[in-house]
């Protein structure tokens, strides 16, 4: 019986596309901030837009924009672990 070699693994880095999500999810949420205190100084901004609407769409700005940077970014590779588990 042949046993199979040990298999070490490195401490991973961070993807880069965590890194990527986590950076725009922070800077539009800074984004976000501005726009509702410019808002609460002039709540006509989106007066036309229903209530409901508004708290809908105020989170899934940073969201979405966090996802499209995730997509966008590249993929962290990993040459410590075997191919065929990449």
């Amino acid at each position: 019986m042949h046993a199979d070699p040990q298999i070490t693994y490195s401490k991973p880095p961070v993807e880069a596309k965590v890194k990527a999500m986590g950076l725009t999810a922070y800077l539009a949420g800074v984004a976000g901030m501005a726009v509702l205190q410019a808002v609460a100084d002039d709540p006509s901004m989106i007066a036309f837009l229903p209530d409901w609407i508004e708290a809908i769409a105020l989170p899934l700005v940073p969201t979405a924009l966090a996802a499209v940077a995730g997509f966008k970014a590249q993929h962290t590779p990993r040459p410590d672990i075997p191919a065929d588990q990449r």
